[in-house]
């Protein structure tokens, strides 16, 4: 397998922790999302991408894009550990809150959204950054009142079995603590992330751990 990656990237930080939890090896391609104009954007990367964003993962002959549809295939093509409850009710649940960071929270923070928000519409950094904190406060929230209230939440988001949602979660507290977002309004989420990374497989995945971390 090899992943085409950018240590900072969300998208890719889910997918290499999949990949970890599961014990798959993998050649790490990097990707430097702002080196060069963007690297992601050049047409060679475009014969594997079109979207001209990461991850992409490749194995054998397949390509695949998308990080919630690349952990998807790890699963059902590598099942052991599961990423996923075996109850239906549980599975939604799970998929629900990884679909929360991925869908509802990350989109509008992403890299080419901020890029366009200062250079084509030319916001200003500080208008720009509270786009940014108003976003991820907006999404945790909701997502701190979801997971506080469900008991299926142990010290992670299902029990103390890593899922997709922990996944999801890890790299946007991530983000958020990279941008000083203050977490105390949302300890369950806080505690999730924390607990999540004392896991050799969320250590290792860590931008920090990456081969083109800066």
């Amino acid at each position: 397998m090899k992943l085409y990656s950018y240590f900072r990237s969300s998208a890719a930080y889910r997918v290499r922790i999949a990949l970890n939890l599961k014990g798959l090896g993998y050649e790490y391609a990097g990707v430097h999302l702002l080196r060069d104009g963007g690297q992601q954007l050049k047409p060679e990367y475009r014969t594997l991408n079109p979207d001209g964003i990461v991850p992409t993962l490749v194995d054998g002959d397949d390509v695949l894009t998308q990080s919630l549809a690349i952990i998807e295939y790890l699963e059902e093509t590598h099942p052991e550990p599961p990423l996923l409850p075996r109850n239906p009710s549980d599975r939604a649940f799970v998929r629900s809150v990884a679909l929360a960071v991925a869908c509802e929270i990350h989109p509008v923070d992403n890299l080419r959204v901020l890029k366009y928000l200062k250079h084509q519409l030319k916001v200003p950094d500080e208008a720009k950054d509270a786009w940014y904190r108003h976003w991820i406060e907006t999404g945790f929230a909701s997502l701190e009142k979801r997971l506080a209230g469900d008991r299926r939440v142990g010290a992670l988001t299902f029990g103390d079995t890593p899922t997709i949602a922990d996944l999801c979660i890890v790299p946007q507290v991530f983000n958020a603590r990279r941008f000083d977002i203050d977490l105390s309004p949302y300890p369950t989420i806080e505690r999730i992330a924390d607990n999540a990374n004392q896991i050799d497989a969320f250590q290792r995945a860590a931008p920090a751990q990456q081969p083109d971390a800066e």
